[in-house]
């Protein structure tokens, strides 16, 4: 006799605040609101979902009933910081299976969404179910569920069932242009399934995965700088579980940080040998440091927008303050004019405004492309990435905090605070040029 699929809801509609919060953090705000609802057929499931849209006043998660999957799957996109709209993905897999639909993602974001009624050309990724629905996009997504419920009563969606509900509502969100952040699923698993054997195999496969340690892989960026991956990440982990299990907060380490580049700025305004090396070392601390708030916080789950603002301020921070050191410890007190000795003082001050300038044509194209979307270049560029060396060279050549902590160390320790700000002025002057005109070429 074949297994007969137990009942089960088609949906669950839930805030993300109802993830369980992992060891040593604890759950804060409102108590979290979850929808169980079984299955009114398709244009019933795709009209509750418009209905919560409507009447939430937070981001929403639609998640299928029949998943089985780690918690700390569902946390890689229903814990994201920014609280975006985001969806659960596994890269390069094997198309064919229903329950997981195709999917094509570029630079992080879904641009292409198929299911039984829409095709995708060039598929690079399979959808898991998991869609988070942004606070911002809440209005187009309950349009969007709303007019595919229409679609549905008219029988104009083909063979679609109400099993493929998230995989017709994330098609319709990149129809219509919402920005979807592609949430890599990893080592971690998220399955569906009809059977309670199905579902017994699925807990097995669960139990195989170290989930404490895929989640303390997830927390370290995949898609960082050379000197982050090789020289930061690639044993930055102790570091964070040590942390963890000291109760220490990334706003605590941030403050580490902070105070290992003032030491560093020190040790650089002595000027003697010695103490340029030391402050190399130090500053080289700060940045590992710099690099596992940020990790301590994925891994934690514990965000806040005071922590993300005290990341951004004090790298700013801590660089211009070693300019300072350095400057100091070149000029030594000798009296050469408000220029200081071979006019170190205008080079540091050149130095710190050519950064603030890259930063700020950072911020505002990244706003800019969030609003305009990909493109042919964007897709070329895509194309580029696929190449390893390629990648390496773009990520060094547009010289990131990483690369500049390094350039800054090593110039300062073997030879003197002019050679290190002829360095940063001339790589940064480069880089600058660089990702100015990949970025005009782009917005054409």
């Amino acid at each position: 006799m074949p297994p007969v699929p137990a009942p089960r809801p088609a949906l669950l509609v839930a805030d993300p605040a109802a993830l369980p919060p992992p060891e040593r953090t604890s759950s804060r705000g409102p108590a979290p609101v979850a929808r169980a609802t079984r299955s009114g057929g398709l244009a019933g499931d795709l009209r509750a979902v418009a209905d919560l849209a409507r009447s939430g006043a937070g981001p929403v998660a639609v998640v299928p009933g029949d998943l089985v999957a780690h918690t700390e799957a569902l946390a890689l996109v229903l814990s994201d910081p920014a609280r975006g709209t985001g969806a659960l993905v596994s890269f390069g897999h094997a198309e064919g299976d229903p329950a997981e639909p195709p999917v094509r993602a570029e630079r992080g974001r879904v641009v292409a969404a198929g299911n039984s009624f829409h095709t995708v050309s060039a598929p690079n990724a399979a959808f898991h179910g998991v869609l988070h629905v942004g606070e911002a996009d809440l209005a187009s997504f309950a349009d969007v569920a709303d007019e595919l419920a229409n679609l549905a009563q008219e029988d104009r969606l083909g063979d679609a069932d109400e099993s493929e509900v998230t995989a017709l509502l994330l098609a319709g969100l990149v129809r219509v242009g919402v920005p979807v952040r592609a949430a890599p699923l990893g080592r971690l698993r998220c399955e569906r399934v009809a059977t309670q054997p199905a579902a017994d195999a699925a807990m097995a496969r669960l139990a195989e995965v170290d989930e404490n340690r895929a989640r303390l892989q997830a927390a370290v960026k995949s898609d960082d700088g050379f000197t982050s991956t090789y020289l930061v990440s690639s044993w930055s982990g102790h570091l964070v579980r040590a942390a963890a299990r000291l109760g220490l907060s990334p706003n605590a380490v941030t403050g580490l940080s902070v105070g290992l580049a003032g030491m560093a700025a020190v040790a650089f305004s002595s000027g003697q040998r010695r103490a340029l090396v030391a402050g190399a070392v130090l500053l080289y601390l700060s940045f590992v440091l710099d690099c596992v708030d940020g990790q301590l916080a994925r891994y934690t789950r514990m965000f806040s927008p005071l922590g993300a603002w005290l990341d951004a301020t004090f790298d700013r921070v801590k660089e211009y303050v070693v300019y300072v050191g350095l400057a100091v410890g070149y000029a030594g007190g000798a009296e050469a004019g408000v220029l200081g000795p071979d006019g170190i003082w205008a080079m540091a001050v050149a130095a710190m405004l050519l950064q603030g300038v890259r930063h700020m044509v950072d911020f505002s194209f990244a706003d800019a492309r969030a609003e305009a979307g990909g493109g042919a270049v964007a897709r070329v560029q895509a194309r580029l990435d696929g190449n390893t060396t390629v990648r390496w060279l773009k990520k060094i050549i547009v010289l990131p905090i990483g690369e500049r902590m390094m350039l800054i160390g090593v110039t300062a320790a073997l030879f003197d605070a002019r050679a290190t700000f002829v360095a940063l002025l001339a790589w940064g002057g480069f880089a600058f040029l660089y990702t100015l005109t990949g970025r005009i070429a782009r917005s054409f």
